[in-house]
């Protein structure tokens, strides 16, 4: 296991499950630093850096989903030998999503959950005008519109300059991503959507009960495309009652309304 992809983080051996979490584009492993202190003791929170930020800041992002993938995999391969989950915001829970999909082509274990939020299901064509080729003004004006990167960041020119390649790739991760069939995933998947999303609305989300060949199920929360911060509260309430320990069939019942009800 290569510690770098967890900001250092050394995999508990009491743990009973680890729920490996992905950030959203531009964004770090420091998205979830209050997690592990509010979900239950059975959850070890690990948090994933990818490269290009926070503690790796000085390494190249990816700007293709399936190198990035296969490196998180190989990354991660050690922290594998007992019960996981994977949870991804928008950038991540694509990630996510083909994480789980490159662990079961390698024959390796299976999350016994797949949490996406706030991300399209896969095959869904990306949003217009592109982002990781437009004009710095451009990114910028897309970045206020997400509602997600701070003033402070997007009004400061010299650090807006060092953050614009990592987040010019990570766009590129998503917008260059091309889907490829494969039959639906043997793992329970949760989706998270916003209310008032208007990146992914709920249109964008209902692919993804495609994708689950046990059950997929949907919780939507008040907010925009970053509910995960303005309804945090709610967020991590719903993730711990997924993973609370279970039932192997309790998967498709509890907090999460089954697909198309609220």
């Amino acid at each position: 296991m290569d510690r770098r992809w967890l900001a250092g983080l050394a995999p508990s051996p009491h743990a009973e499950l680890r729920l490996f979490c992905l950030p959203y584009a531009g964004s770090g492993a420091v998205v979830y630093r209050d997690w592990p202190g509010v979900l239950p003791r059975h959850v070890q929170v690990c948090p994933v850096e990818l490269p290009g930020r926070g503690t790796r800041f000085g390494e190249a992002a990816f700007t293709r989903l399936a190198p990035l993938v296969n490196a998180l995999a190989d990354a991660l391969d050690g922290a594998l030998d007992r019960p996981f989950a994977l949870f991804g915001h928008s950038m991540g829970g694509l990630v996510a999503y083909e994480l789980a999909r490159t662990l079961r082509r390698r024959a390796r274990p299976q999350p016994a959950h797949l949490l996406v939020s706030a991300a399209a299901a896969p095959g869904t064509a990306p949003a217009q005008p592109l982002v990781h080729c437009a004009a710095e003004r451009d990114v910028k004006h897309r970045l206020r519109e997400l509602n997600g990167t701070p003033r402070e960041l997007l009004d400061n020119e010299e650090l807006m300059a060092v953050m614009l390649p990592t987040i010019r790739a990570d766009f590129a991760v998503l917008e260059t991503y091309e889907y490829r069939e494969e039959p639906p995933l043997p793992v329970p998947i949760t989706v998270f959507g916003g209310t008032g999303d208007p990146v992914v609305p709920l249109s964008k989300l209902n692919g993804w009960r495609d994708h689950s060949a046990v059950g997929c199920r949907l919780r939507l929360f008040s907010g925009d495309h970053f509910f995960l911060h303005s309804a945090a509260t709610e967020v991590i309430h719903a993730v711990t009652q997924i993973l609370r320990p279970t039932r192997p069939a309790d998967h498709l019942t509890g907090s999460a309304a089954p697909w198309g009800k609220r």
